[in-house]
């Protein structure tokens, strides 16, 4: 899988909360969210679910940057 490919290339939002940190990615199907106490700890945390999710769901679960379709899915009209 290329995963590290999507994580070079993925945006990634991290929220403070009164509780901690909520880190969840833009371009995947699905909810993939990580927490932590810290920014950091949110962050590998979410990085490890992405790994998860892309490993169990596989690449047609990674939305295009460009285009916002899944990787590899064919241009349709109507």
């Amino acid at each position: 899988m290329k995963t590290r490919g999507f994580l070079a290339r993925s945006r990634v939002i991290v929220e403070k909360h009164p509780d901690g940190y909520v880190a969840y990615p833009l371009g995947l199907k699905g909810v993939v969210v990580g927490e932590g106490d810290t920014y950091e700890e949110a962050l590998a945390d979410v990085k490890s679910a992405i790994q998860f999710h892309i490993d169990t769901f596989g690449q047609g679960s990674v939305n295009d940057p460009g285009t916002g379709r899944p990787q590899g899915s064919p241009l349709h009209f109507m």
